[in-house]
């Protein structure tokens, strides 16, 4: 298990690194287009070849490692952020109204597909990196939700949270104070699966021109204008389907290590 663990850790944070590198360095301009080397294959200057506007695919993938992170980062900030006040309230509250309200609401929510709620929200505010943060935030809000209704509501159930009620406290003081730690490390291991899936949605709704605008780069847009170009310049569609499987690996794999690492069932379990 500490091998995934390490595995995902080395993965994830090599796409992390290489978008904060970019901030301050990539071997070329990511926007600067040079029709004379355009298509180039790998090689000592271009590591990773050119595109066909001769833009240097390395630098393009450090750049678009920045924007894919970064979207679905705040995307998950803000799944969490709604869902979770939301899933402990739904749990404090079980069994009343406030808790259908909540629960009905998700259910309103996931009756539609996420990339095509993404889709939506997308075509209406306009295709920006930014409105398909909010479209992929909005869909994370009832996971939240979800997941943390149903660790919270066991909990609600132990003695030392009824005592917590006979000394006085209130719903919302024991949710922040004794619920919320207890559900810490399972919403931990659900943002890591979020933030995975939040990069192959930005991917997704940036290749059909939903997301990134040029000249922000974006993996999901790499792929898409690659495609015409596969058979002739394979290496313009490979190195951005790389990035994406290889990042999304390592996020799964360090959630899965991370599960087993903060779940102390799991640990006797395996002990």
């Amino acid at each position: 298990m500490k091998v995934g663990l390490i595995a995902g850790a080395v993965l994830a944070g090599a796409a992390l690194g290489a978008a904060l590198l970019s901030l301050a360095w990539t071997p070329f301009d990511p926007a600067a287009m040079s029709i004379p080397d355009k298509l180039r294959p790998p090689g000592s200057v271009h590591w990773l070849g050119t595109d066909q506007l001769g833009r240097d695919i390395l630098s393009m993938l450090m750049a678009g490692a920045r924007t894919s992170l970064s979207v679905a980062l705040l995307a998950v900030a803000i799944g969490a952020g709604a869902g979770v006040p939301l899933g402990l309230a739904a749990a404090a509250m079980r069994g009343r109204w406030v808790d259908d309200a909540i629960m009905r609401g998700n259910d309103l929510v996931f009756a539609f597909p996420s990339l095509v709620i993404a889709i939506l929200i997308t075509a209406a505010l306009g295709p920006s990196a930014a409105n398909a943060m909010i479209a992929i935030g909005i869909f994370n809000i009832p996971v939240f939700a979800r997941v943390t209704r149903a660790a919270a509501l066991p909990i609600w159930t132990l003695d030392y949270i009824r005592a917590a009620e006979v000394a006085g406290k209130g719903a919302a003081r024991i949710s922040v104070e004794h619920v919320l730690p207890n559900v810490a490390s399972l919403l931990i291991v659900q943002a890591t699966i979020q933030f995975s899936l939040g990069i192959l949605a930005e991917a997704g709704l940036s290749y059909v021109g939903l997301g990134a605008q040029p000249p922000t780069p974006s993996w999901g847009r790499m792929l898409a204008e690659a495609q015409t170009m596969a058979a002739i310049a394979p290496h313009a569609a490979i190195a951005p389907g790389v990035a994406i499987v290889l990042t999304v690996l390592g996020l799964n794999l360090l959630g899965d290590g991370l599960r087993d690492a903060l779940d102390p069932r799991l640990k006797a379990r395996l002990a």
